[in-house]
Formats: structure tokens, C-alpha cells, sequence
């Protein structure tokens, strides 16, 4: 028996890709399912004339596509994780699946960082971004980055780099316009990078099931921790953190968390338990109590 699923998506190509990789990855566990997208625009898509956070940050790419399975007019959401704000999903909504993440490091297309004169321009709408850069190389110019991937490659600044994310680039077959992918201890990620997060509604539980089939165990809860550490801090796309959990060598749990205030950067790396974000929220308390934001 066909089953059909309506999935929304934004319209751009990495978020139709995202939406079709979600589509295939059920399809192989349920060769009868059948995928249609929703192509449905967001404020973020239409407002990008203008910084992230003064429209409102995190979430501006992910509340109409939740509106439209809220109404009924999809069954399934697909977000890049990253963009999903800190904060639980809406009523009526649940969070049903992080499928195996991508490579969550950022990514400088245009020239490496040590090779950036002084002085060079660097193009990013990421106060994450430009903060850690900054701290780095303080001499560094930096401006404001908008649109999708393809456009955003457009724009490199002349003898200077742009940041994007390595998934991104490796999911659109543009892995090779990379000068530098940026480890995490250069530049801690933003939650959930290189993941995406699957919702559906929470009355609908056959979608969950299948939605659960395709869920990565360990890499919900790398997402979960990261998400936990950003919800202490209450903030989002305008806020200077990031946080990236992964195993270490010895097979342990560490999460790596990034926090600027204004005059302190804090960095730090702690092991814990997959199962329990509370101790990601206690870096948080501990992070921006050291940055002066407590």
C-alpha cells in the first residue's frame, strides 16, 4: 500500500536536498512511501536584506514550515538543525528524528586563514563566527553575509574569505571551493550544524514510528546536549556561542562550547553523560558567568 508524505522545505537547493535526503532514507526502510514537497517560504528567505537577529534570529527559517504541518498542509518538516530555536517545538508538534549528522566544522571559501592578509575582508552573518575569527585575528575586517549557498559564493570578498558551513558545501557537491575546513578547536560550530531535525505532529503517530526508523540514537543526542547548553543561555543566531558534542579518543562524550561577552571569550571542553544534558547547562551557567552575562 502507497504511502504519501508531504514534506515542507524551504525552496533553496541544500534545503530541497536536505528534504529529498530525509525522503530516501525512509523510502529505504519502506520501499511504498512516496514523497511530495512542500516548498513554503520563510521570513528569513524573504528578509535578506538585513542581519538574522534583527528579524528576529533563530526560528526565522523554521516557523511557516512548522505552521504548514501545524495546518495540515504537510505532514513532515525538515530544518537544518542549526536553524531550530533552543526552545522546545511548538504545541502540537514534536521533535521525531535527527537522521545521521554531516560534518558540522565551518568552512572558509576564498583563502585559509593564516594566509588572509592583514587587514582582509571576511563575510559572515554569524556573530559566532565573526567572534572567533576576531579573537584570532583581530585585524581582520568583517562584513555582513546573506542569501543561500549559491549566492553567498558569489560574494567573496576580494583577497578575503567567506564562512560557510562544510555540510553545506559537501551536500550541494561544492566540497572542493573549501581553502580551509576549520577544526572544532579554531572554531567551535553552531548547535546542531551538519544535522538535520525531523518534526511531525505529535498526533500522528505513524509518522513518528517512521520518522524513528531513521533517527541517528547517538547523534540526537549530541543535538540534545547542544541544544540544552543554548536554551541555558536563552539565545539564538544573535547570540556569540556555539557548542559541538562528539565522542574523544577514548570514546567518551565531550562537548566543546564557545561563549563571547563583551570584553571575555570563554572556550571549554567537558565529558558527561549522553543520556543527561544537564551538565551541558551547566557549562552554560558556567560560560556566561565567566563572560560577564550571568
Amino acid at each position: 500500500m502507497t504511502v504519501r508524505l508531504r514534506v515542507a522545505t524551504r525552496g533553496s537547493r541544500l534545503a530541497q536536498w536536505q528534504a529529498n535526503a530525509v525522503g530516501d532514507l525512509l523510502r529505504s526502510g519502506d520501499p511504498h512511501i512516496e514523497i511530495d514537497l512542500v516548498v513554503v517560504t520563510t521570513t528569513g528567505d524573504t528578509r535578506t536584506d538585513v542581519p538574522l537577529h534583527s528579524v528576529g534570529g533563530q526560528g526565522v527559517f523554521v516557523r511557516e514550515i512548522q505552521e504548514a504541518v501545524l495546518a495540515g498542509e504537510a505532514d513532515i518538516a525538515v530544518h537544518s538543525a542549526k536553524d531550530l530555536p533552543s526552545s522546545p517545538p511548538p504545541e502540537g508538534l514534536v521533535l521525531a528524528a535527527v537522521p545521521p549528522r554531516g560534518d558540522p566544522r565551518d568552512a572558509l571559501v576564498g583563502h585559509r586563514l593564516e594566509d588572509l592578509a592583514p587587514g582582509a575582508t571576511v563575510a559572515t552573518g554569524s556573530v559566532r563566527r565573526q567572534a572567533q575569527l576576531a579573537a584570532r585575528r583581530p585585524d581582520l575586517t568583517f562584513i555582513d553575509l546573506r542569501g543561500n549557498v549559491d549566492t553567498r559564493l558569489t560574494k567573496v570578498p576580494e583577497g578575503g574569505a567567506i564562512v560557510v558551513a562544510q555540510a553545506a558545501l559537501e551536500r550541494l557537491g561544492l566540497a572542493d571551493r573549501a581553502a580551509e575546513v576549520l577544526g572544532v578547536s579554531t572554531m567551535v560550530p553552531q548547535v546542531g550544524q551538519g544535522a538535520l531535525a525531523v518534526e511531525c505532529r505529535a498526533s500522528d503517530p505513524a509518522t513518528q514510528r517512521r520518522l524513528g526508523a531513521i533517527q541517528s540514537a547517538v547523534d540526537r543526542g549530541f543535538v540534545d546536549l547542544e541544544r540544552a547548553f543554548l536554551a541555558q543561555l536563552g539565545g539564538g543566531c544573535d547570540l556569540p556561542a556555539g557548542a559541538h558534542a562528539r565522542l574523544d579518543a577514548d570514546g567518551q562524550v565531550e562537548l566543546h562550547a564557545f561563549l563571547a561577552g563583551p570584553a571575555e571569550v570563554w572556550r571549554a571542553r567537558r565529558n558527561g553523560d549522553l543520556h543527561d544534558p544537564s551538565w551541558a547547562a551547566a557549562m552554560a551557567r558556567e560560560g556566561a558567568a565567566a563572560v560577564g552575562l550571568a
